[in-house]
């Protein structure tokens, strides 16, 4: 018995070798995905363990009349002789790894072949060895939560498998005293070898699915990093000379043969082999190319003459489309030298990326149409105050052109100056201090001809902070929001006081009037969004303090509070280092 054991963990060695090749094999290792198997995958894994269970055959040791053999080359066996094999270590694992159907399939290939090489185990190897696959696959559902088992558990089974066997061969066995005999001699050895030998398989497995999830963290980490990279290109939009960045920067971190990226019509640009025989700008003409368009689904070119462009280096090919919202505005092509270079990491990398680079074409595109969008809202303000401005204020000149010319000039002049003013002001994202300053001065000078003593504008201005930098017609629209709100139930006296001060290293903007307050039920939420009160819609500070909010922080929102003395005052402030940045 000492001896069998021997001989037969020395050729199971043999067979682990062959096992550790087999990890190595990529068909091999998308089986442990576990993803549903069509027919034909199941086929042929079904064909691959019942194989490798018929090299465990081949790797067994002849037993007759007591004594093993130990030949290296198996013949057909006769009756008088026995098979201590490792037939069920292939059948096991593949029960283990594809599950029930994937053992019957491997087991019954194994068991036909030990049926044909006969003796007097060969009836029992028939029955016992698929049905060692089912009961395999059968555990492998069981433990459904785990891709591959665990070494202890498959211990269990590489013990259990065997005992089957010996239990097969007990129950069909013609004499029964030489079958327990027979039992007694090979029983331990099997149950040693195939249980140890198929624990160190399924420990294998492990190890190369942590190679796979390292692999794959390692291919994700590079991806993020290419995305990353290609933000800044992306973030100017798909152009010739950006899309030309982004194809160098994927040929330098994929290491394929080539890289080009069209758009819907034409290529932008072409990196790697077969550089000069495409030009950017050239049409595309490849039928794969358009479906990818037209589909938006990733599609594998195998065929060179479905290559755009022809050139040697180029066999094979991946085409990934770049999707920005639902619509595909281009396709990035990997190259590759033959077929056989496109493998599973290098397809699932190139999905991986073109989904990266769209999705960051989405967020620039949401960007650049939030930016729109707040553009359009300053518009939007500046519509629902001018027109409304300018037609009291044309009123005013139709009135005055008649009791007094030279006012009405006057008024008109100024005017024109105020409008040429505030197309200035509006057309940029951020104005100083003293621009603002010169818009809010042709403003009052208009709106004081029209109320004459109404109200006197008083201004405190530190000199040092006339270059900083503010959302344009803040000033402006504040002020207005007083005259217009604060002191319309004031026929005379109204004052308006306006302060800017450094205080520390903020610049404190603080604007007071004496008029009629706000009342309580809208003060807490004026400026945090748009309130329909009696005194308005409060829309304008609303917009006046998301940009104030936007360029500068938070820190920098409207304080609006009633004061003790009557009327309102509305205080803002920002560190003044940052009204000195320059507009990006």
């Amino acid at each position: 018995m000492q001896e069998l054991t021997l001989h037969l963990f020395e050729r199971m060695g043999m067979l682990l070798i062959l096992t550790f090749i087999l990890t190595r094999i990529p068909l091999f290792r998308q089986l442990l995905d576990r993803k549903e198997m069509s027919g034909k995958r199941m086929f042929t894994y079904s064909c691959l363990f019942g194989l490798f269970g018929i090299l465990g055959t081949y790797a067994g040791v002849v037993v007759e009349n007591g004594e093993s053999s130990s030949s290296f080359w198996l013949m057909r066996l006769t009756e008088n002789q026995a098979l201590a094999h490792s037939a069920l270590v292939g059948v096991v694992i593949g029960g283990l790894i594809g599950g029930p159907r994937v053992g019957i399939g491997g087991g019954l290939l194994a068991g036909a072949h030990l049926l044909y090489i006969g003796g007097y185990t060969g009836l029992a190897g028939v029955i016992a060895v698929p049905l060692t696959g089912a009961l395999a696959g059968g555990v492998a559902r069981f433990f459904s939560q785990e891709r591959v088992v665990s070494p202890a558990k498959a211990l269990f089974v590489g013990m259990f498998a065997p005992i089957l066997l010996m239990g097969v061969i007990l129950i069909s066995a013609t004499e029964p005293d030489r079958a327990i005999e027979l039992v007694n001699l090979i029983g331990l050895p099997m149950v040693l070898t195939n249980s140890i030998s198929i624990a160190i398989f399924t420990t294998m497995l492990r190890v190369a699915l942590a190679e796979e999830e390292r692999a794959a963290a390692y291919e994700t980490e590079k991806a993020f990093h290419i995305a990353e990279a290609a933000l800044p290109h992306l973030k100017q939009g798909l152009t010739y000379r950006t899309a030309q960045a982004v194809a160098a920067l994927l040929l330098r971190e994929l290491k394929t043969t080539a890289v080009a990226i069209t758009d819907t019509e034409r290529y932008l640009a072409h990196a790697g082999a077969a550089s000069r025989t495409i030009d950017p700008g050239e049409e595309i003409r490849s039928s794969l190319t358009k479906n990818v368009i037209l589909t938006g689904t990733l599609q594998i070119v195998d065929n060179a003459e479905d290559i755009q462009p022809r050139h040697p280096s180029l066999g094979a090919a991946i085409l990934v489309p770049i999707i920005e919202g639902s619509q595909v505005v281009g396709v990035i092509q990997f190259y590759f030298k033959r077929p056989q270079d496109i493998r599973r990491v290098e397809l699932v990398m190139a999905q991986g990326l073109g989904q990266l680079i769209s999705y960051q074409l989405g967020a620039t595109s949401h960007e650049k149409m939030s930016h729109l969008m707040k553009e359009a809202e300053l518009k939007l303000l500046q519509a629902q105050i001018n027109p409304h401005f300018l037609f009291n204020t044309l009123n005013a000149i139709h009135s005055l052109i008649r009791t007094d010319p030279h006012l009405a000039r006057h008024a008109t002049m100024q005017l024109g100056a105020f409008m040429r003013l505030n197309v200035k002001v509006m057309a940029s994202r951020r104005t100083t201090i003293r621009e603002e300053m010169e818009l809010l001065n042709a403003y009052l000078d208009i709106i004081q001809i029209r109320f004459e003593d109404q109200f006197t504008f008083e201004c405190q201005l530190d000199p040092a902070l006339e270059e900083l930098l503010i959302p344009p017609a803040t000033l402006q629209m504040l002020v207005e929001n007083s005259i217009k709100h604060g002191l319309r139930d004031k026929a005379s006296g109204g004052i308006i006081q306006l302060t800017l001060r450094q205080v520390d290293d903020m610049a404190v903007i603080q604007l007071k009037d004496n008029g009629v307050g706000i009342s309580p039920e809208v003060l807490d939420r004026l400026g945090e969004q748009p309130v329909i009160g009696s005194e308005g819609t409060g829309i304008g500070i609303y917009n006046i303090n998301q940009r104030l909010i936007s360029m500068f922080g938070k820190e920098a929102r409207l304080r609006v509070e009633n004061l003790a003395e009557g009327g309102c005052g509305i205080t803002f402030s920002f560190p003044s280092h940052i009204g000195r940045e320059s507009v990006p």
